[in-house]
């Protein structure tokens, strides 16, 4: 049976249609993938299903849709969870300081009647911790996920993060349709295959899922249902059986898409060391590192890889920073000064975070001020001097950014468009534009590929690698994707509980990065690995 239809529903902003006579169709109970490049109009649609009110404040949507045969219009989330419509969005809609299950049942806890509240009303009952635990660890188990009900959220891994994202969805006594937006960008390959058996066992249960994502093989694991949008544009829509993951790729973006390969030109990677890691330890809630030594070497493409909650994030952040962090880091055997980022900034160290909307952008600017205004703090770049006086150079600003969009393939109207308004596989093309205006000669790179499309992806990786092979860029990748690490990467650093657990080859078995991976090297033999440290 038909739960929701689509017919004909367009979308324009400022005259700009980004959505043209869309259709499509998705019955009960089926896993309905949706995909297209960042920039196809993923998001509008979404926005037009769960009532967003940036749909509504800008004109609204033509065309109509129907849920469980009825008209379906929301103006609101509201208006669309009173329907059953649920959706997770892509960022995380959690409050910090509440408990795991405070957020999970946020706007609808369970309450208790008090002599007041008999009295005066519902606004005076309390609330029923145990019911709401009790409720709190029901979808929880349903998830298969073990977490302290009363703990904070803040400071959590991020995998953990989505996974309450999807539990307060869950837990929705009404829920018929649930969208989730790129779920799985977050987590690990181990985490995310727990979490594709989840949907299966949600659809089996009678709760429709659309699905988006840019994992094509996800789409090809869990889904019924494809429809892939281009330009704004229905491509296809048809039984995922009938498309291999290539086709699918091809239909998304219009072209043949190419696996990134290593490069098969000599590679430059020197025996002396470019940067020393000493000691290290770093306070970083959820990813803390803890006595972290690794050497670096000059020209190498470094990855580093681990579970969530490991470390691996914290390495970065620590070395640039961005957390409280102690020990040693040498750069070309010159100590530098821990907790301050202009002086790693200054020493030709760029970082682009994993946090692109909270540490990587403006979002109010537009994309050209936003790739230069690094380089405008740090080195002074952008601006023309008349005597005493330093002025912003607009001219080229402008065509920098011209330049960074053309070379990057940032979707946008024109450089002077805000940063908000982008898609966000394209704000972390501008994060990337601004760290490479930087010109640093060691970069690290956190999480590049998150939330981007397959298209975006190869294009980000073959942009850094071409960055390593003709600059000379020491490039230090920190990834949730093994595999993605395994296709550019020299080495790979594995970490576990905060610490260096094994320095792998890219060549090396699964077995030998599953044992990394979970800490018991030990069960390995010694001399696989420790020719490559």
């Amino acid at each position: 049976m038909e739960l929701l239809k689509i017919e004909d529903v367009s979308k324009s902003y400022g005259g700009n249609r980004v959505l043209e006579e869309i259709e499509m169709s998705i019955k009960e109970g089926e896993i309905h993938g949706l995909i297209g490049e960042n920039g196809a109009g993923k998001s509008t649609l979404m926005n037009i299903l769960f009532g967003m009110p940036v749909i509504h404040n800008t004109g609204g949507f033509e065309g109509e849709m129907f849920f469980e045969g009825k008209e379906y219009r929301p103006t609101t989330p509201q208006e669309a969870m009173a329907f059953g419509v649920g959706m997770v969005h892509q960022e995380f809609m959690l409050i910090p300081g509440f408990s795991v299950s405070e957020n999970i049942k946020l706007n609808r806890e369970n309450t208790k009647p008090t002599f007041a509240s008999k009295m005066f009303g519902k606004k005076l009952e309390l609330l029923d911790q145990k019911n709401m635990t009790k409720d709190t660890k029901k979808v929880l188990d349903q998830l298969e996920l073990e977490l302290e009900t009363k703990k904070k959220v803040e400071g959590m891994p991020v995998g953990y993060m989505q996974f309450i994202e999807i539990a307060r969805e869950i837990d929705k006594k009404n829920l018929k349709l649930l969208i989730v937006d790129e779920p799985t960008a977050v987590l690990t390959e181990s985490e995310a295959t727990r979490f594709l058996d989840v949907l299966k066992i949600l659809a089996q249960s009678g709760i429709t899922i659309l699905f988006i994502t840019h994992r094509l093989d996800e789409i090809k694991s869990v889904c019924d249902t494809v429809t892939i949008l281009r330009d704004g544009k229905l491509i296809k829509n048809a039984p995922v059986s009938e498309l291999s993951v290539g086709q699918m790729a091809k239909e998304m973006v219009g072209r043949e898409i190419e696996k990134v390969k290593a490069s098969t030109k000599e590679r430059k990677v020197k025996e002396d060391i470019c940067l020393s890691i000493r000691d290290f330890s770093t306070l970083m809630p959820g990813e803390m590192v803890k006595d972290f030594s690794l050497d670096v070497k000059r020209g190498e493409i470094l990855g580093i890889a681990g579970l969530a909650g490991q470390g691996k994030i914290g390495i970065a952040n620590g070395v640039m920073g961005i957390y409280p962090s102690s020990g040693i880091v040498e750069k070309d055997g010159k100590a530098l000064t821990l907790n301050d980022p202009k002086t790693m900034l200054k020493n030709k160290m760029a970082f682009l975070s994993e946090d692109r909307k909270g540490m990587g952008l403006l979002l109010d600017s537009s994309i050209e001020y936003n790739i230069a205004v690094s380089a405008m703090e740090i080195k002074n770049d952008f601006f023309k001097k008349v005597g005493p006086i330093h002025f912003l150079d607009e001219k080229a600003i402008e065509d920098h950014g011209k330049k960074m969009i053309d070379t990057l393939d940032i979707r946008c109207t024109s450089g002077k468009q805000a940063v908000g308004n982008l898609s966000g596989g394209n704000q972390q093309k501008v994060c990337i534009a601004r760290a490479l205006t930087l010109e640093p000669d060691i970069l690290f790179v956190s999480e590049p590929t998150r939330g981007i499309d397959i298209g975006a992806k190869n294009l980000v990786l073959s942009v850094l690698q071409e960055l390593n092979e003709k600059e000379d860029v020491t490039i230090i990748i920190t990834s949730s994707e093994l595999s993605e690490l395994r296709q550019i990467a020299d080495r790979i650093a594995v970490i576990t509980d905060g610490k260096l657990e094994a320095v792998l080859l890219p060549e090396d078995s699964d077995e030998l990065f599953g044992l990394a991976m979970a800490g018991n090297m030990e069960e390995a033999h010694i001399d696989e690995f420790e020719k490559n440290v």
